[in-house]
C-alpha cells in the first residue's frame, strides 16, 4: 500500500503530536536530556523551583535550602546515568522503557479531550446516544462464567471458540450462571459496581464477551437481552455524562493517531 504523505501531513492528530514531541524534548529535564551526547547538564531557576514543587508536593512543607541541594544532586545523578545509559545503549531491547514511551505516545495523543469542554448540545447527543451507560432501572439478562484469574479467563474463551460446552468450562463460585431481568443494582451486588456498569456496555448477543473483572474475580458473558430504563435530564449527570465522553474520546484519539503513524510503516511478519 503506498503511503500518502499530503493526507499524513494535514492530519491534525500528527501535528498535535509533532507539537508534543517538541514540548516534551524542550520540557524534558524530568528524563529526558536535551542532548545525551553533550557533556553539559543545565538546570534553570524554572527546573530547580519544578523540584523544590515536587518535594513539597510528597513532604507537605518546601525544602530547606540543604534539602533543595540534596534533591538537585540527585536529579543531577539521575540525568548523567540516564545520559551514560543512552550512549551505551542499554534502552535498547528494553521491554519496560518500549512499553512506558509506547505509553507516554497514547498519553500524548489522547490528552486533547482533556483540553476540550463539550457544550450541553454535545452532552446531551452523548447521552441520548448511548443510553445504556446512563439509564436508570436497566435490566439485563444475562449468563456468565467465572474464572479465579484473567489468563484462565482467556483460556476459556478460546476454548468456547472451539464449542466447549459452556457449562463445563470456569472455575466453581457461589452463584446462579443465569440472571434474568435482573436490575444493575442487583448485578452491583453479586458482581460489584465495576462489573455492573461494564456489562452494562457489553454487546447483546451470542457471542461470548469478556474477560470482565468483577469484585470475585473475571468472567465471560453472554448478554441476550439489555432493556434501558428511564434516562435522567442531563443536568442531574453532566458530570457522570461528561466524564464517559471523555474517557471514550480519548480513546478513540488514541487509536486515530496510531492508525495515522501505523500507516507510515511496512511490517512485515514471518509466518
Amino acid at each position: 500500500m503506498k503511503f500518502d504523505w499530503k493526507r499524513w501531513a494535514r492530519e491534525p492528530l500528527v501535528h498535535f503530536l509533532l507539537a508534543g514531541a517538541a514540548i516534551f524534548a524542550v520540557l524534558g529535564w524530568q528524563g529526558a536530556a536535551d542532548d545525551p551526547s553533550s557533556r553539559t547538564i543545565s538546570l534553570t531557576r524554572e527546573d530547580q523551583a519544578r523540584l523544590a514543587s515536587g518535594f513539597a508536593d510528597v513532604m507537605g512543607r518546601p525544602p530547606t535550602d540543604a534539602e533543595l541541594d540534596g534533591v538537585i544532586a540527585n536529579w543531577v545523578r539521575e540525568e548523567v546515568l540516564y545520559r551514560e545509559a543512552l550512549k551505551l545503549g542499554l534502552d535498547d531491547g528494553d521491554a519496560v522503557i518500549r512499553k512506558r514511551l509506547a505509553q507516554k505516545m497514547d498519553t500524548l495523543a489522547a490528552s486533547a479531550a482533556d483540553a476540550e469542554s463539550p457544550d450541553d448540545a454535545a452532552l446531551q447527543k452523548w447521552l441520548q446516544d448511548h443510553p445504556e451507560r446512563f439509564a436508570q432501572d436497566m435490566t439485563l439478562t444475562f449468563e456468565h462464567i467465572y474464572f479465579t484469574d484473567r489468563s484462565r479467563a482467556v483460556v476459556g474463551k478460546t476454548l468456547l471458540g472451539g464449542g466447549a460446552d459452556w457449562t463445563r468450562v470456569g472455575d466453581p463460585v457461589s452463584l446462579p450462571a443465569n440472571f434474568r431481568t435482573a436490575s444493575q443494582a442487583v448485578v452491583a451486588g453479586e458482581f460489584g459496581d465495576d462489573f455492573a456498569r461494564a456489562i452494562g456496555r457489553v454487546p447483546v448477543g451470542p457471542q461470548w464477551q469478556g474477560p470482565v473483572e468483577s469484585a470475585l474475580g473475571w468472567h465471560l458473558v453472554r448478554l441476550t437481552a439489555r432493556e434501558a430504563g428511564t434516562l435522567p435530564p442531563l443536568a442531574a449527570i453532566r458530570n457522570r455524562v461528561e466524564g464517559d465522553w471523555r474517557a471514550e474520546t480519548a480513546r478513540s484519539r488514541t487509536d486515530a493517531a496510531y492508525k495515522v503513524l501505523r500507516d507510515a510503516y511496512t511490517v512485515k511478519i514471518a509466518r
